[in-house]
């Protein structure tokens, strides 16, 4: 049977001997084919970190160290399209990527003229010619035409134009189209004029020669040829051409041109598993152009203003969507002084006072205040813990709404100290914000003024929360990132610390939607100026901004008010206009009318007892009363007994027919501000010779000064000098003048008041138990 087949194939070989030979020659053609395959160059364009419309925001080198944006035909301008293959290759669709009457015209020309006079290379051969380089002589022409038509075998047209557009020499170490128009042209390739269309087709002839950066006289002679070629193909019209010779060409130096670029670095991190796969590595970011253009010469206008070594972060996110639009890690990339190259969007820092939105809505949440809660701004000792605030003075009594918005230390941490610091981090973890305590740490009181670590982005999802019905988010860097929701406060509580910090929490005032740029915002200063933060919702965005050495030295005189508030607010002015989205009430949000100091509603409260009148947002219905007097065990609201012919408070031993009445305290850390008629009015003085327990007055007497004393300067001098002293009271003392600590100090050391002004001053001594006694005098002879 074999011999047989073989007698068949010998008949067979013998009548059809052309046949044989060209079977022959296929066949060998085929084994070359495979044994030498023609090298295409797997999809390596480096990495490209696009944003949300496909521009790109930074690149980095292939593996072979050039500059490549990879594109389709599909992506890049049809103008130029019609000028390259008009010029270069107006057979491309037809041939076999070789042009027989192409070479065979440019052959004889260099026959007759001895040099080239025209090309006769296909694309196809171009192509050829740049996977591998045949070098200049017969041999490698035809390694070059036999590489060709490997290429056309292999790969659809589309896949051959592809390949140079995106590996056609542009000058230096740039390749492809799309990477020239962006480098030479500022613009992506899509977007190509018919002069810019043509220089790009021009320039991988020369492109050492014909860089519109250094020679642009000669790059401009060069597209010229080309708008006049088109011009006679009758491609372009001749007014079209003319007008585009009119187009000078010029280009910046080679560099390239970044934007966001940490943004970008940190999704390179992210991305390497998915570059080393061999997929396309286009990384898509959620990042806004205009906006990222905008928050990065915001932060380049302030450079001057700043100490050497001082940089900035900042962030602004969509609240719905979660999609960071402008991302700045640091203040300018290009100063290695400013430590440029740390991201500071992540980097932790201590977040100051810019916790205390959330204590507040967790303090709502569990019914314990109202907006207008009375509250002590006072000094106070909580187990050895004595916070100041960032003044250097007290108020006195404060609202919930003044303490959150004027950020006052004392009342927050007199807050916490009733909630429990472990119970507020457990309920911000909850939420999404993770604090970072020292290793072994547990949270404490100090966590509520910085004393734990946070980040800029951590922040930013948290504060979203306002916007979003008390549900704060992880930010989206990327369109392919989980959306990430945590509940942080209640949609109540959320409103109303929200309404706090963009109009005063001014429920007699409700929020009326005009249009206009509101902003709900909150600052914060770490110990030592070492971080300023601010952080606020507006429309529908969140934006964090932080100030500070990223190395931790401390900036005197930088805290968030003045130096990240500004930043902020000029930010949110340069948001895209646009409808703010809707707010509503919470229908379990209402309103009350309050009463001081006992913080009960005034309907339910005696006129006599109400001295003082709020009107107050309310959650679930909850008026709860002023809390707990730390420093008496007494009740704020408490029944007493007057003798009916003096009117002074008495004992049923003391007076038969003593009169029962309710009376109302203010907490003892208030009084020093109350004025003496009020607290007589609320508290009346005692029966003289009645037995009574002694007041808190009682045990702090003040030395050196009488009230209603006045003052002069002594002879010769201008400065009126007071020293005094305070007899009883117990550990720390604390001096104040007119509400402004002057200082704490050991009972037994005296103050000194100098004062150089005519006026009416308070000075005041309290101790941390509350007693406190205090004189009003008058400085008068300057």
């Amino acid at each position: 049977m074999t011999a047989s087949l073989l007698r068949s194939i010998q008949a067979w070989l013998r009548r059809h001997p052309l046949r044989a030979a060209l079977a022959a020659l296929l066949t060998l053609a085929l084994l070359l084919d495979q044994c030498f395959p023609p090298p295409i160059p797997r999809d390596e364009p480096g990495l490209v970190v696009v944003a949300e419309d496909g521009s790109p925001l930074r690149s980095w080198p292939s593996a072979d160290g050039v500059w490549r944006y990879p594109v389709t035909p599909e992506q890049v301008s049809p103008l130029y399209l019609q000028a390259l293959l008009n010029y270069e290759d107006r057979w491309f669709y037809r041939h076999p990527g070789v042009n027989p009457v192409a070479l065979l015209r440019a052959a004889v020309q260099w026959v007759r003229h001895g040099h080239i006079v025209s090309g006769g290379s296909t694309l196809t051969m171009q192509v050829a010619r740049l996977i591998d380089p045949p070098g200049r002589s017969i041999p490698g022409k035809l390694r070059q035409i036999l590489r060709a038509l490997q290429l056309e075998a292999r790969l659809s047209k589309q896949e051959i134009l592809t390949l140079y557009l995106n590996h056609a020499p542009m000058g230096g170490i740039v390749e492809g189209v799309e990477m020239a128009s962006r480098m030479y042209l500022g613009k992506p390739s899509a977007h190509l004029t018919h002069a810019e269309a043509a220089l790009l087709v021009v320039l991988p002839q020369a492109p050492s020669r014909l860089r519109p950066d250094r020679a642009a006289s000669r790059a401009q002679l060069a597209r010229d040829k080309v708008l006049l070629r088109m011009a006679e193909l009758e491609i372009w019209d001749p007014v079209t051409v003319t007008d585009a010779r009119l187009e000078r060409v010029g280009a910046n130096p080679l560099r390239p041109q970044w934007l966001a670029p940490l943004a970008a670095e940190r999704l390179r991190q992210q991305g390497r598993k998915q570059r080393n796969t061999g997929k396309l590595a286009v990384l898509r970011s959620t990042l806004n152009p205009e906006m990222q253009s905008t928050l990065e010469r915001m932060l380049l206008d302030r450079i001057e203003q700043l100490p050497p070594k001082v940089s900035m972060a900042a962030i602004v996110m969509e609240s719905d969507s979660l999609a960071i639009r402008a991302y700045a890690g640091s203040a300018d990339f290009s100063d290695g002084k400013r430590f440029n190259h740390v991201d500071m969007v992540r980097g932790v820092r201590s977040p100051g006072s810019t916790l205390k939105p959330f204590l507040y809505a967790l303090a709502l949440d569990e019914g314990l205040i109202h907006s207008e809660s009375l509250l002590a701004d006072a000094p106070q000792s909580f187990a050895g813990y004595e916070p100041g605030n960032f003044q250097a003075n007290f108020s006195g009594p404060v609202s919930v709404s003044e303490a959150l918005q004027r950020s006052l230390n004392v009342p927050a941490v007199d807050l916490l100290d009733r909630l429990g610091p472990q119970r507020f981090a457990s309920q911000l973890r909850s939420g999404g914000l993770r604090l970072r305590l020292p290793a072994g740490g547990d949270p404490n009181l100090s966590i509520i003024l910085g004393g734990a670590g946070s980040t800029l982005e951590d922040l930013v999802g948290a504060y979203r929360a306002l916007a979003t019905k008390g549900l704060a988010g992880v930010p989206r860097l990327s369109p392919e990132a989980p959306r990430s929701e945590n509940r942080i406060m209640s949609e109540g509580a959320a409103f109303i610390v929200r309404d706090i910090l963009e109009s005063g929490g001014h429920p007699d005032r409700p929020f009326v939607e005009d249009g206009g740029r509101r902003i709900a915002w909150k600052t914060g200063t770490s110990f030592g100026f070492r971080d300023a933060w601010a952080l606020g919702v507006s429309g529908h965005y969140t934006i964090g901004v932080w100030i500070g050495r990223p190395d931790g030295t401390p900036n005197p005189g930088f805290f968030g008010a003045n130096v990240a508030a500004p930043l902020l607010h000029d930010i949110v002015s340069a948001l895209p206009a646009g409808t703010p989205p809707p707010r509503a009430k919470p229908a379990n949000v209402g309103t009350a009318q309050i009463c001081w100091p006992l913080g009960t509603a005034v309907d339910a409260t005696p006129a006599e007892l109400c001295p003082h009148k709020r009107t107050a947002w309310t959650l679930n219905g909850a008026i709860p009363p002023t809390l707990p007097d730390r420093a008496s065990e007494r009740s704020l609201r408490e029944t007493i007994w007057l003798d009916p012919a003096s009117g002074l408070r008495s004992t049923p031993f003391c007076t038969r027919a003593a009169i029962q009445r309710e009376i109302a305290h203010w907490p003892t850390y208030l009084e020093p501000w109350i004025s003496a008629d009020e607290l007589a009015r609320l508290n009346p003085a005692w029966l003289p010779d009645c037995p009574h327990n002694e007041a808190n007055t009682g045990s702090l007497k003040l030395q050196g000064i009488a009230r209603d004393a006045q003052i002069r300067p002594s002879p010769g001098k201008n400065v009126a000098q007071i020293d005094l002293r305070a007899a009883g009271g117990t550990g720390t003392l604390y001096w104040l003048l007119d509400g402004k600590l002057l200082r704490a100090a050991a009972a037994d050391q005296g103050q000194r008041i100098e004062l150089r002004e005519n006026g009416e001053h308070n000075v005041t001594v309290m101790d941390a138990q509350g007693h406190y006694a205090s004189a009003r005098f008058m400085v008068k002879g300057f």
